[in-house]
């Protein structure tokens, strides 16, 4: 299958040849997340025009998410699709050592046509301001970049806010041997001055057929020019495997982040989250603000407790 626009389908004449104000590249292998990161890019509060390019490194997933993407897609968004009908990523049986997503990443970034460029993984979705707190921030620096909530990938809770991984130069558990780090999600880059560093998104920097993001902020490095949006805009997906990693565990535990090693505290949440709505559905709105403080002690962020909490507090006030 050959390069593949779906743009004409637009409702909404655009010119793309017109530069966009901002293009989104989504490298993906159709799993079903694919479907909650692009809706993500569609709920952004910038009114600017957006190019997303998702490219296809290898049909693991449902195609016809793509159709039901087109469907929805807001009038100042349009997508381009690259599906070359085989994988370049060597874990599929391609020629690049990126064993994610090839070459795909380095492919739409030269074809984006917009001055600025932003990452998205498959499995990570964005806060409504992302775009343009990005936008706003970068101005005429080389990159910039936002920080990212840590999410449980069964429940989809926020564990909490990445406070030791991707923070940006100079700064977390990989200072001493990359300088920083900031993870692809995170990442504005202004295309007319980094363009040099997209071929080492087709690369790896371990044996294992990962860390090309790793190679990529040791070249952004380079340029000294950069700013941080101070936004925790990202939720990044992280997999139970992943939790267990030794620098993780000791994080969540000196927070005292226990449910999501002990899941049996799942069930306690949500029993409580339940007896919480009921509570105030019928006026009892002490019994309610107890279940949520109970809830809360487990885990502090869980999103849906806090918004019931506010809805407490209105009440009350009222």
């Amino acid at each position: 299958m050959a390069l593949k626009n779906t743009v004409c389908e637009s409702t909404m004449p655009l010119d793309i040849q017109k530069k966009f104000d901002v293009a989104v590249v989504i490298p993906t292998v159709l799993r079903p997340t694919l479907l909650r990161a692009v809706r993500s890019v569609y709920n952004q509060d910038l009114s600017g025009r957006i190019q997303i390019l998702i490219g296809i490194d290898k049909h693991l997933g449902d195609a016809n998410c793509l159709d039901v993407l087109l469907r929805e897609r807001p009038e100042n968004v349009c997508i381009t699709t690259l599906d070359l009908g085989y994988s370049t990523s060597i874990r599929h049986g391609g020629i690049y050592s990126n064993q994610y997503s090839g070459a795909i990443r380095t492919i739409l970034s030269y074809a984006a046509n917009s001055r600025f460029i932003a990452y998205l993984d498959d499995d990570d979705w964005w806060g409504s301001d992302h775009l343009s707190s990005l936008l706003s921030a970068i101005s005429d620096k080389a990159w910039a970049f936002s920080y990212r909530w840590f999410v449980d990938q069964d429940t989809e809770w926020p564990i909490c806010r990445d406070e030791w991984d991707s923070l940006g130069p100079g700064r977390g558990i990989n200072l001493q041997r990359f300088g920083g780090f900031v993870s692809p999600s995170c990442l504005l880059v202004n295309k007319e001055v980094c363009h040099s560093l997209f071929p080492l998104w087709a690369l790896s920097a371990f044996p294992d057929g990962t860390g090309e993001d790793r190679l990529i902020f040791r070249e952004l490095l380079k340029y000294k020019s950069w700013v941080g949006s101070e936004k925790y805009s990202v939720f990044y997906e992280m997999r139970a495997d992943v939790q267990h990693h030794p620098h993780h565990e000791k994080e969540f535990s000196s927070r005292k982040i226990l449910w999501i090693y002990d899941r049996s505290l799942i069930k306690q949440i949500i029993q409580f989250l339940n007896e919480a709505q009921r509570s105030f559905k019928d006026g009892e709105l002490k019994n309610a603000q107890e279940k949520c403080a109970a809830i809360l002690a487990l885990n502090p962020y869980h999103a849906e407790t806090l918004r019931l909490l506010c809805a407490i507090h209105e009440a009350a006030d009222y």
